[in-house]
């Protein structure tokens, strides 16, 4: 089914104007267009509408998927009482101990946290585990190989540190490309740098919604 996904503002990146009204049409995993939501919607009459509140983007990159997944503790809510909601590093996460079992609940856990951050791609080195990369792509990233690693602390966060939100996506929008969108509760483009990934509402991977906060 053909869907058109709508928000008060689409940004499409690679450099275009912001769209206001604008919305993208997902056919399966593939973008067939944006624009103005009336020219879509005249021009697909038949198409299930999805509105989101806010902004509409591209899906954001994740670079530091592989250091956030395999070096922090990303807690059960189960487990809040005692360990929190943030991810367990450094001596919190070594007191914790090896145990494949945790660690592979972490993994899914951060995956979705990623994902409630509008995230769509990472970057991988080619050293990381093939297990890894595998869970990664199940939960419907597309991983991107990459030789290099951004410095600094690993932040789950992609638009954190942005100066413009083109540079936290991972592809402008392209007729024919990937379908993948994230919807943010702001007005406008400087709202969402200041409140950053956090006010992600819903999250479009390859045309499948993996990620709906409402």
């Amino acid at each position: 089914m053909l869907t058109i996904h709508t928000a008060a503002l689409l940004l499409p990146g690679g450099g275009r104007a912001p769209v206001p009204g604008g919305a993208v049409a997902v056919q399966d995993a593939v973008t067939v267009a944006f624009g103005p939501y009336g020219e879509l919607a005249a021009s697909h009459p038949a198409a299930r509408v999805r509105r989101w509140p806010g902004v509409l983007t591209p899906g954001l990159l994740q670079r530091d998927a592989v250091r956030l997944l395999e070096g922090s503790y990303f807690p059960d809510p189960r487990e809040a009482d005692t360990l929190g909601t943030a991810p367990l590093t450094g001596e919190a996460l070594d007191a914790l101990g090896p145990d494949d079992t945790w660690r592979a609940g972490s993994v899914r856990r951060g995956l979705h946290r990623m994902l409630r951050h509008g995230t769509t791609a990472a970057t991988a080195a080619p050293t990381a585990s093939s297990a890894l990369i595998t869970a990664m792509r199940r939960s419907g990233l597309l991983v991107i190989g990459t030789q290099a690693h951004p410095g600094g602390a690993p932040r789950l966060d992609p638009l954190a540190g942005a100066v413009a939100v083109a540079g936290a996506m991972a592809a402008p929008l392209t007729v024919g490309g990937r379908a993948d969108l994230a919807a943010f509760d702001v007005p406008d483009e400087e709202a969402l740098l200041a409140a950053g990934g956090a006010s992600c509402v819903a999250t479009v991977a390859a045309g499948r919604l993996v990620y709906r906060g409402r």
